[in-house]
């Protein structure tokens, strides 16, 4: 199953301030510098190759949206999810099409947010 044939949404389906609340979990799937220089608040950091031994860390409950820098590894992610009984969306685009549509980002380190 490749990124394009997975459960996906756009930037638009998503609020433009996203709260961490018990029915949307943003995932990111990026590197660890890739996060630092800039990543969507309230979203939850787990590295692609992370993924499976921190399974526990994603909830069952929520509707979850899998996000990296291009959509690529997020959309295996949402496939490896929906497969396992997660509700679970790829969002188009990643963090670019996030970034070019004007949504806030944060950063870990002191500057600008920006995407790696």
């Amino acid at each position: 199953m490749g990124p394009d044939q997975v459960p996906t949404v756009t930037v638009a389906d998503i609020p433009a301030e996203p709260t961490r609340d018990d029915k949307l979990f943003l995932l990111d799937v990026r590197e660890p510098d890739e996060w630092a220089a800039g990543h969507i608040e309230g979203a939850t950091h787990i590295p692609m190759g992370d993924l499976v031994s921190r399974l526990d860390e994603v909830p069952r409950s929520a509707r979850i949206i899998a996000v990296c820098r291009s959509g690529n590894r997020s959309g295996m992610v949402t496939g490896y999810l929906t497969k396992g009984g997660w509700d679970a969306y790829n969002l188009a685009g990643g963090m670019m099409a996030w970034a070019a549509g004007g949504r806030p980002m944060t950063a870990d380190s002191a500057g600008a947010p920006f995407i790696l």
